[in-house]
């Protein structure tokens, strides 16, 4: 079992570096370049713990699976190394759930967890399923539900939730539209899911998780259908970013779960795919990715910084 450890380092404040003249906004928030990954990466997955965003894992620029653990700190746009991970993965996926970093999917069922403290990773209860193909996640009150994916035995629209305290995973109703290479989060208690493949649907389709009615429920589809996005929640609403086939996506949509509407918003200075967003208050970090469809590992690093909420 997974004994519950809080964060022993110090808090960082947000401070997104503006040392390079900020990239065309023509919308919603603007685009920054950031200094770039130290290892190129596509099919990546990130988290953000203690304040600075963690990229796990995915292919290196020759197709190879990794086991690299680097990490960004926003407050002074650099990278540092941590320790690897216990094997080589790709596509798989990551979130922070009581002060721990978990990292899961991808080429096996074997879950990790990491502590900053002491750079290790120690293994945790293994999923049920792979969820390999980079699924959705999404952590509601401090449990990490995870949707879709692919593997053995999987249709593609199998969904869990881990509970970090017990050490547990538990199998939960399936969406309704089965997809790989998909993303979502989290918003007012309930799990979104966007684009993918693996299913005639799955590149616009939109569907919610209700945990209350253990339930799926179809939304205004996805304008621009794709699949390998990145995503970002930030005041509420699910940001889409990237992705490809047929070629690589530029393009940045906005839902409002309050009016099921989707915005267009402006384009990535660096369109990619096999992204995986990370956000720290209002900005949304996206390093790496490929830069054309297929194979193409990037160490593009840029973010995207959404205006705060007016009073």
């Amino acid at each position: 079992m997974i004994n519950r450890q809080t964060a022993s380092g110090w808090i960082i404040t947000l401070a997104v570096l503006v040392c390079s003249r900020p990239l065309p906004a023509g919308g919603e928030g603007v685009w920054r370049p950031l200094a770039p990954m130290p290892t190129a990466r596509q099919e990546i997955s990130t988290a953000v713990l203690n304040g600075l965003v963690y990229v796990i894992g995915g292919y290196n620029t020759a197709g190879q699976s990794t086991n690299v653990v680097e990490v960004y700190d926003p407050t002074t746009d650099l990278w540092s190394t941590a320790a690897p991970l216990p094997i080589v993965t790709d596509h798989n996926a990551s979130a922070v759930a009581a002060g721990i970093l978990f990292t899961f999917g991808g080429l096996s069922t074997r879950v990790f967890a990491y502590y900053p403290e002491k750079d290790l990773w120690y293994e945790a209860a293994s999923m049920n399923y792979r969820h390999g193909g980079t699924p959705a996640v999404g952590v509601i009150d401090d449990l990490i539900y995870v949707a879709g994916g692919n593997g053995p035995g999987m249709a593609g629209n199998e969904v869990e939730v881990y509970d970090p305290f017990q050490d547990t995973w538990t199998v939960l109703s399936p969406m309704n539209i089965p997809r790989n290479h998909t993303a979502g989060g989290a918003i007012d208690g309930k799990l979104y899911v966007a684009g993918g493949r693996g299913h005639p649907e799955a590149a616009s389709a939109l569907e919610v998780y209700d945990p209350a009615a253990d339930a799926w429920t179809m939304l205004a589809p996805l304008p621009t259908g794709r699949s390998g996005i990145g995503s970002g929640v930030v005041n509420n609403q699910l940001y889409i970013f990237g992705g490809e086939i047929p070629g690589v996506f530029a393009e940045v949509e906005l839902y409002n779960p309050a009016e099921d509407a989707w915005r267009r918003l402006a384009d990535m200075p660096t369109p990619r795919h096999g992204l995986f967003g990370a956000v720290i208050d209002n900005a949304i970090y996206l390093p790496g990715g490929a830069i054309v469809q297929g194979f193409g590992a990037s160490d593009v690093n840029e973010v995207f910084v959404v205006p705060a909420p007016q009073n």
